[in-house]
């Protein structure tokens, strides 16, 4: 069995089990308010992926290796199958998971990504991660000045610098394996080829302000997937679980079981 990535769980009396994927440059505590909340009824495992927060690093980083990290920790938890939720590079994870593993879901919620090329849109951010030296900042303050130029919007950059900690001998360092996803990049925004093999419902989850979900692929997802179902949050980007919450947990709980 693979190394098992570092995760965290709620409601651990409840049987019923959610598996929850961030998307790039994130980690499970971008979910606890989400997780939180679904705990009162299901058994919620949030989890950061390889690379990212305080899961190992691989150079190897593909989507085909993400979703052998979700299996083995289904399999670690004794779960033969679990209603399974990924957002934007979590999202194309759980759906590369559909095709290897459709007999380990019970549903799919993948929230605002299709399976398709995205534009570059990190590059500057990744630009920063291996540009500064973070062992000569000094404090937080100092971190966010070094980033401004590279993210100059202030939630933007504040999520990014979760990926910082402190050391021991003074600075900080870097959770995220940078290089390895630097240079996976192509691929993590890449198209994912499916076949589509899981056969159960799949809900898709998109923001109103976000574009990451246009009408065209949601023709192609319906032709692609068997019981498909697509969703809108008013009011939300990219970030739907973070820019309309609690819109957000009451369409979750409509279409859980």
């Amino acid at each position: 069995m693979s190394s098992i990535v570092n995760h965290k769980v709620y409601g651990e009396d409840n049987s019923k089990a959610i598996y929850i994927l961030h998307g790039v440059f994130g980690m499970l505590d971008n979910w606890h308010y989400t997780a939180k909340h679904l705990s009162e009824k299901y058994r919620v495992i949030t989890f950061d992926a390889r690379n990212h927060g305080k899961s190992f690093h691989d150079s190897d980083c593909s989507y085909n290796a993400m979703a052998g990290d979700l299996k083995a920790l289904m399999d670690y938890h004794k779960d033969e199958s679990a209603i399974v939720l990924g957002h934007s590079m979590g999202g194309k994870t759980s759906l590369i998971f559909s095709d290897l593993y459709p007999n380990s879901l019970n549903q799919l919620i993948v929230i605002d990504i299709a399976p398709k090329a995205y534009p570059a849109g990190h590059l500057e951010f990744i630009k920063a991660f291996q540009s500064i030296d973070f062992t000569k900042i000094n404090n937080r303050k100092e971190a966010d000045e070094a980033f401004t130029p590279f993210a100059p919007i202030a939630p933007i950059r504040q999520f990014l610098l979760k990926n910082i900690e402190s050391r021991s001998e003074g600075g900080y360092q870097l959770k995220i394996n940078i290089n390895a996803l630097a240079k996976q990049y192509p691929a993590i925004i890449g198209g994912i080829n499916l076949t589509g093999k899981y056969h159960g419902r799949i809900d898709f989850i998109k923001g109103e302000k976000s574009g990451y979900i246009k009408e065209e692929d949601q023709v192609k997802l319906s032709q692609l997937f068997k019981e498909v179902h697509f969703h809108n949050v008013p009011k939300a980007g990219h970030w739907v679980h973070a820019d309309n919450p609690e819109y957000f947990l009451n369409l979750l709980s409509s279409i859980l079981p």
